[in-house]
């Protein structure tokens, strides 16, 4: 089940982004953070499976583009369509018409799309 991020998951989400290689250092991951708590148009979420978070998505919407600036999955939860299921369940809480990726995201999300 996806849900918004809380800051009181703070913790919880920096160790599922870490799972990034791009987000592995502190200081990228805490100006990340800084960004979902302060700017209007980046949300998080973070996927909970029983009593766990075991996935997270970072999306930046703009009008009715969203655009997948983090995803990932904890990796004993991989292959388990976590990731689809994130991206199919954001357009519930976002008013998008296009969804699309970046550079850094764009792999995961072919792969979970296929």
């Amino acid at each position: 089940m996806l849900v918004r991020y809380k800051k009181t998951c703070e913790k919880i989400a920096m160790g599922l982004l870490s799972f990034m290689p791009e987000e592995k250092a502190l200081k990228k991951l805490q100006v990340s953070m800084q960004l979902y708590e302060t700017n209007p148009n980046w949300h998080l979420f973070m996927w909970k499976k029983e009593e766990d978070f075991v996935g997270l998505i970072g999306v930046e919407s703009v009008e009715d583009v969203c655009v997948i600036q983090h995803i990932t999955v904890n990796p004993s939860h991989r292959g388990d369509g976590i990731g689809k299921a994130m991206v199919n369940s954001v357009l519930q809480f976002l008013p998008c018409t296009v969804v699309t990726s970046t550079e850094i995201t764009k792999p995961f999300i072919d792969k979970c799309m296929n």
